[in-house]
């Protein structure tokens, strides 16, 4: 494998991806890029990301024989000929045209860059901040300071490691205490493949200071054909009685990689909401974890994915109770077609100070052909006696009585499989708050299942 910077496109000798040294060819690019990085943030972030390299080159890629990747061989990952993205490329609004939405801030990243061109913010409180977090570390050092870097840690995580050598650039949001953004803000990270894969590492911070109130849309798209490597991590801070809807759509071409990290932080009476969606990559991890550190606290985190071919999906997950009196919910479902495979391991943990948690987690999956493969591990860990907690997992088939049943009434074997797929996949879709994102997502499950306009016409 290659890695390089566009400046510098010095060969490096690849060796076994079995071997950590495979992963020395990140270290080289970093070496070369070195002296541009330095002038991106602050002395603090230097020293980061020297330190975020170094623990890379340490633990190298994750293998099968590391238990939390047992199910995901990223091993593609590491052997594809790939650069650091260097300038991003140019994309127009009408390239994007089918990812925006009306009366929505808006911030598209391209190849991990922000696009001023594309990007527009309006009608923010005073005090509120929606910018690039490369013009954040100009006008916002200290508040940036304080959080990037303090809750994702790179220490046994290889793809946090990376992102926090190389990142350049991202998205900075910061919400002042008592205020609220109306808008939406629909954020566009755009993966733009080049002549050969490229490689780029956005870095995304949202602070929400207390009593104050936001709705973010992060979505995850491609422009253009060929493979690239996307490995973004997002940090959200919410202060004490704030309130934070957060949606993830990953809809990238096939050919993606995208290995994503989300780290919540959650304060006393916050009430945090994620729902992330994905059917796009080749590979693709979500990780998700969620810290509940004041008392009071809800998190809502819910997901669905559908994948089809060879494609692997893997969404890991870890809430964390700290303090007591706090509620946390996941419900993750998955829809598999072809030889598709996908992973979920969700764990939840309670300290011992954390009485009266009240916490239930769930994975569902619908495989629909013989060779689709579902791994599943919901676990807890409980050290407190005073607690709720529940957790399940199921993986099964269309039910045959259902479609009998619709059959019976005059409808179609194919069209029957459709309509209880669509009732599946729809429990998800049907939480989403925003109406234009949610008759979008509703959209794509008619245009993506066999007789779809019956579909439409029956729901």
């Amino acid at each position: 494998m290659t890695i390089a910077s566009p400046e510098e496109k010095a060969p490096v000798t690849a060796t076994p991806v079995a071997d950590k040294q495979a992963a020395n060819d990140f270290p080289a690019a970093f070496a070369a890029l070195e002296g541009e990085l330095a002038n991106v943030g602050s002395a603090r972030v230097s020293e980061l990301r020297s330190s975020a390299i170094a623990r890379f080159a340490e633990l190298g890629f994750p293998t099968t024989r590391h238990e939390e990747w047992r199910f995901t061989n990223v091993a593609p990952v590491a052997r594809t000929p790939m650069t650091i993205a260097g300038e991003a490329p140019a994309v127009t609004a009408e390239q994007l045209e089918r990812y925006t939405y009306d009366d929505c801030t808006q911030l598209v990243l391209v190849n991990g860059r922000l696009a001023p061109e594309l990007s527009h913010t309006e009608d923010l409180p005073e005090g509120a901040v929606v910018s690039s977090l490369a013009d954040a570390w100009q006008s916002h050092p200290e508040l940036v300071d304080e959080h990037l870097g303090r809750y994702a840690k790179f220490d046994e995580h290889a793809f946090v490691a990376l992102n926090t050598a190389f990142h350049r650039d991202g998205i900075f949001i910061y919400v002042p205490k008592g205020a609220a953004i109306e808008k939406p803000i629909n954020l566009i990270v755009v993966g733009a493949p080049q002549d050969e894969a490229v490689a780029f590492f956005p870095r995304l911070l949202f602070v929400a200071e207390e009593s104050s109130q936001a709705t973010i849309f992060e979505q995850h798209v491609t422009v253009g054909e060929g493979a690239y490597f996307t490995s973004p991590v997002l940090e959200v801070v919410a202060g004490a009685n704030s309130t934070l809807d957060h949606y993830k759509l990953q809809r990238e071409s096939i050919e993606a990689f995208h290995m994503s990290t989300l780290q919540v932080k959650q304060h006393r009476d916050t009430n945090f909401s994620s729902h992330c969606l994905s059917w796009g990559g080749s590979i693709v991890r979500n990780d998700v974890n969620a810290t509940l550190d004041g008392e009071n606290c809800t998190s809502i985190l819910n997901g669905l994915y559908m994948v089809e071919g060879k494609q692997l999906v893997d969404n890991h997950m870890r809430v964390e109770h700290n303090k007591p009196n706090c509620y946390s919910h996941e419900l993750y479902k998955g829809v598999l077609e072809g030889k598709a495979r996908a992973v979920f391991t969700g764990r939840i943990y309670v300290e011992e100070d954390a009485q009266q948690t009240d916490a239930v987690q769930a994975n569902r999956n619908l495989l629909l052909s013989d060779t689709a493969l579902c791994n599943s591990q919901p676990q807890l860990e409980i050290f407190a006696d005073d607690v709720r907690c529940t957790h399940g997992s199921t993986v099964g088939q269309l039910d045959d009585t259902a479609i009998f049943y619709l059959r019976s009434r005059g409808i179609g074997e194919e069209a029957a499989r459709s309509l209880l797929t669509y009732a599946f996949a729809a429990d998800i879709v049907t939480r989403v708050k925003l109406p234009q994102v949610r008759q979008d997502l509703e959209e794509f499950l008619f245009r993506r299942l066999p007789k779809g306009d019956i579909v439409r016409q029956a729901v």
